[in-house]
């Protein structure tokens, strides 16, 4: 996808920082099949020259949506819309809905049931 594809504004005299409006405009991308899984992103230099700001801003972008699994990177290859944020959604929704089944059987408490999820989750 070339730079010049997306129409998007970024406000700059915004309180929320540029690479934060342009990653969340990103997921929102994604989310609404606006960018569909595999699309190939804009390479930095080329989208931050669309945008007006400067290629910082678009990689830390970009690195944080790699972070997130929203996207993933390789190289000369570009950029792309990775399937694995919907992947780990899912998988998280599935575990989600087994681990509040056996609660709702075993008639265990909610906050009960988030303790022992927090407490999972510093192990």
């Amino acid at each position: 996808m070339e730079a010049d594809q997306f129409d998007w504004r970024l406000d700059k005299e915004s309180s929320v920082a540029l690479y934060e409006q342009l990653r969340r405009r990103i997921i929102e991308a994604a989310d609404d099949g606006e960018l569909p899984v595999g699309t190939k992103l804009p390479p930095v230099r080329r989208l931050a020259d669309h945008l007006g700001i400067v290629p910082h801003t678009v990689a830390r972008a970009y690195r944080e949506l790699e972070t997130a699994g929203r996207v993933k990177t390789a190289g000369r290859a570009g950029t792309v819309i990775s399937a694995g944020a919907d992947e780990t959604a899912q998988l998280l929704a599935e575990a989600a809905d087994r681990f509040a089944a056996v609660v709702k059987s075993q008639s265990i408490g909610t906050e009960a049931a988030v303790a022992a999820v927090k407490a999972a989750l510093e192990r």
